[in-house]
């Protein structure tokens, strides 16, 4: 994706984050870093091949205790590096508020 299709501001790390990347079933684990992030998505760097394994739909694992965290799919693949877009919940969070204003 280039840099004009972007919707929002990258941050570039000067040394990689390490995170994980995990099946929304926890069935497989990845260790990476993060080379850049915006709200949108992210640049990682993978340690360990990815062949195989369902990205339709994961988390990126933030923390060691794995509180923090984003749903995520695969956008690109170029070698050892993957492009993430975050996924978000707005429909889930639009319906609760329709249901509300229904009560």
């Amino acid at each position: 994706m280039s840099a004009e299709q972007r919707q929002s501001k990258r941050v570039t790390f000067e040394k990689p984050v390490p995170v994980q990347l995990m099946a929304i079933d926890g069935t497989w684990r990845r260790e990476c870093s993060i080379e850049d992030i915006s709200e949108d998505g992210a640049k990682l760097t993978v340690g360990a091949s990815i062949e195989g394994l369902q990205l339709t739909e994961f988390f990126m694992v933030l923390s060691s205790t794995g509180l923090a965290y984003r749903r995520c799919q695969l956008t690109w693949v170029n070698g050892d590096q993957i492009g993430v877009t975050f996924l978000r919940q707005r429909a889930a969070k639009k319906q609760v508020r329709r249901d509300k204003d229904v009560a």
